[in-house]
């Protein structure tokens, strides 16, 4: 009897299948909650409107992170229907360290913390990991999927072309710094300040009244300007093709 419950439990908590009005209808209720803790989240954060309705907020947060134990806990639970975690004991810890599962349980962590003894000064910090109750859209959005797809195939470009942005940054950094502090030495007081000056040029974004007084300062803040395009055109580029052919491997 308690297999069988376990697999229908799995076949509910699972993204719904054809026909099965259950789980389809957990899945509904499901997103729907994820987007009422957005607006939450949001919604905290304007003073007049938390302090107006204060227990709408922790009930809100209440609820939703009691429903969202429950379906860790059924999730974790009824993994073991999958062959890959067939083992009761191993096969539950594989599936709680999977990306999905880790998100389903940073989700509700914060609100467990001051049980663990947190200091409520970093609890702050803490439950902005609450935005991460988002992610678990995925499981329910076959375009959010598609996303997700696109950018793990395309995550080693991405990688790379990342890593030569940061080059690009910390040379432009280290360069800047050692040809204009001696006639700006506010402006460009130390490497990590002038890393500021070089991500606002890189990302082509302005660097407000910093601007190089040298020759040699200015052609190498023209070359980061230039650079800055590259900055959006090759992840854009990336993206796009790995987004195409994720559409056709779709398609086939």
């Amino acid at each position: 009897m308690w297999e069988r419950v376990r697999k229908r439990v799995f076949e509910i908590v699972e993204v719904a299948q054809p026909g099965d009005k259950v789980s389809q209808g957990f899945d509904i209720s499901i997103a729907a909650l994820i987007v009422l803790n957005i607006a939450a989240v949001i919604l905290e954060s304007v003073k007049f409107v938390y302090e107006l309705i204060p227990a709408v907020f922790y009930w809100t947060e209440f609820i939703s992170v009691t429903v969202f134990s429950i379906e860790y806990l059924l999730r974790v639970w009824s993994a073991v229907e999958v062959r890959q975690w067939r083992q009761p004991f191993t096969g539950r810890m594989r599936f709680a360290l999977t990306p999905l599962a880790i998100i389903d349980l940073a989700a509700i962590a914060p609100f467990y913390l001051p049980l663990l003894g947190v200091d409520l000064r970093a609890l702050r910090v803490f439950r902005l990991v609450r935005l991460l109750r988002m992610l678990k859209l995925l499981r329910y959005s076959e375009s959010l999927g598609v996303l997700g797809r696109v950018f793990k195939r395309a995550s080693h470009q991405l990688i790379l072309v990342a890593t030569g942005v940061l080059g690009v940054l910390l040379l432009a950094s280290c360069l800047m710094y050692y040809i204009e502090y001696p006639f700006q030495p506010e402006a460009f007081s130390s490497i990590p300040a002038t890393a500021w000056w070089a991500v606002s040029a890189l990302t082509t974004v302005g660097y407000g009244g910093v601007v190089p007084v040298t020759a040699v300062g200015r052609l190498i803040a023209g070359v980061i300007s230039v650079l800055g395009v590259a900055v959006f055109a090759l992840p854009t580029a990336i993206i796009g093709a790995a987004f195409v052919e994720e559409m056709r491997h779709t398609a086939t």
